[in-house]
């Protein structure tokens, strides 16, 4: 099978020859798997099924706020934070903090879909033709963790439970946009773009994030219409959500949600096998290989059990992409890291060796 046979076959819940790969990594595993097979093209050799196409932004230069490193087309401006784990960068000018006014959201310079360049897009698609080819990501439209960045979270989610006016205004601004962003790359891709990847996290490590009046009041609405694009144009649906999802799934069915992404598999009620048998049938799911306990605090062969589980029985008929639950973070075990793409692949301990130029085809 092609990558992008592979996952179709996955994704309407038939048994593909092996589960599609998909990874997910912090700036610094990702030097360390550079430096470990001499490359910067590890995905060939990780078996990654996955590649991504987007437009390319045309406008004018952003004016960085003072005090920052870099500034966001929502003029949101970013400063370094150094951890003892490595940098992370962190919104430092919020241009949408309290007190802002209706009249302040309605003459802000808003970005726009014009301001990017689709025509390339189907060429993007075509020399990728043998991968499952994906637009958008986490960030799309990303509602509480986007807009928090220029408001503030507390704010945002005060915004919603309200149904603040001026909130809510900056809130559809951003679906809007990023709306008109994602038409405009499917209609250029003209039926080559597979997956619409979107963006919310509805849960924490509790359960869903707000209550199921408030979800289907505010939430439902706005994330099903990205859902309705993609279908529209023959793409799946795929989301991510960090947290506990569960009560959420059935609602996410009905929405029309084709694959839900970086499924977490240690808060309680997020038990792989039962998912799997309740949802299975419905949803697809991407993730589920632990990053908060296993990849970086397990032993390798804790990760390869937790990973062989994963494959025969979320992976039994379709129906799961293999991957992290998130970015492996920085303080992850390399071996730990080889050692579950290694089962994913069906590779001995140690198969994936160091060696430059080592690949592994697409069509696996």
């Amino acid at each position: 099978m092609t990558s992008k046979e592979r996952v179709l076959a996955a994704v309407n819940h038939r048994q593909p020859d092996r589960a599609p790969i998909q990874v997910y990594l912090t700036p610094e595993i990702h030097a360390k798997l550079v430096e470990h097979f001499g490359t910067q093209d590890i995905l060939p050799i990780l078996g990654v099924d996955f590649r991504g196409v987007g437009p390319r932004y045309i406008g004018p230069e952003r004016t960085v706020p003072p005090g920052c490193d870099y500034v966001d087309e929502w003029g949101v401006g970013y400063k370094t934070i150094q951890f003892t784990t490595g940098g992370y960068e962190e919104a430092y000018h919020l241009p949408m903090a309290s007190p802002i006014t209706m009249e302040i959201v309605e003459s802000f310079p808003w970005p726009t879909a014009d301001l990017f360049d689709y025509s390339d897009i189907e060429e993007q698609c075509d020399r990728l033709k043998d991968f499952a080819v994906c637009h958008g990501g986490a960030g799309t439209p990303d509602i509480v963790n986007g807009v928090s960045r220029g408001r503030g979270m507390e704010q945002v989610i005060m915004d919603i439970v309200t149904d603040d006016p001026v909130g809510v205004a900056i809130i559809d601004k951003r679906c809007d946009v990023l709306y008109d962003r994602c038409r405009r790359t499917l209609e250029a891709g003209k039926g080559k773009i597979d997956i619409l990847c979107l963006g919310e996290d509805c849960g924490n490590q509790a359960g869903p994030m707000f209550s199921p009046d408030v979800f289907n009041r505010f939430f439902r609405p706005r994330l099903k219409r990205f859902y309705d694009l993609a279908h529209e144009f023959g793409a799946k649906a795929m989301m991510h959500s960090c947290g506990n999802t569960r009560k959420l799934m059935p609602t996410f069915v009905e929405m029309g949600l084709d694959i839900l992404d970086a499924m977490q598999p240690e808060p309680p009620g997020m038990d792989a096998a039962e998912i799997k048998s309740e949802f299975g049938a419905r949803l697809t799911f991407c993730g589920l290989i632990s990053t908060q306990d296993t990849l970086p605090f397990g032993t390798e062969a804790a990760c390869r059990a937790e990973a062989r589980h994963r494959l025969e029985v979320v992976g039994k008929d379709g129906g799961y992409f293999f991957s992290p639950a998130h970015c492996i973070q920085s303080d992850t075990p390399l071996e730990n890291v080889l050692a579950i793409y290694e089962e994913a692949l069906g590779l001995e301990p140690g198969g994936l060796k160091q060696a430059s130029g080592f690949r592994l085809q697409a069509s696996g």
